[in-house]
């Protein structure tokens, strides 16, 4: 399991988890829980152009289906291909193995309106 003190969060209930150029997402605990079981994953093919705010693909539960939003520029380099087969490991294990795209991002321009984890879990609250 990823530590979430380190992770940055955005206000679509993703994380972000910074290593060099490459940005790993997953969604939130919370997101998770508000999801419910999770059924259906559909993530982007590796080589995919992520933009900012466009969707990326989706999650789908027993309660909806939500919509997985980049929350960067860059190029999806890795997919999760576990939670494709294993869906409810978003459930189990938001934070670890059911993290879900891996984006190389050239540069650090990142959203200003990225949050820390208390920031986040103010948020929520």
């Amino acid at each position: 399991m990823t530590d979430q003190t380190a992770l940055q969060y955005t206000k679509d209930h993703e994380w972000l988890l910074v290593e060099g150029d490459v940005v790993t997402v997953g969604i939130t605990d919370h997101a998770a829980e508000q999801l419910g079981d999770v059924v259906y994953v559909e993530l982007p093919a590796v080589g995919t152009a992520a933009t900012a705010g466009d969707q990326l693909g989706e999650i789908e539960s027993t309660k909806s289906v939500g919509e997985l939003f980049a929350p960067i520029e860059g190029e999806v380099v890795a997919i999760n291909d576990a939670v494709v087969d294993t869906p409810d490991t978003v459930n189990q294990d938001p934070f670890g193995a059911g993290w879900l795209v891996k984006i190389k991002v050239e540069g650090t321009d990142f959203p200003g309106d990225l949050m820390d984890h208390d920031a986040y879990r103010a948020f929520v609250a």
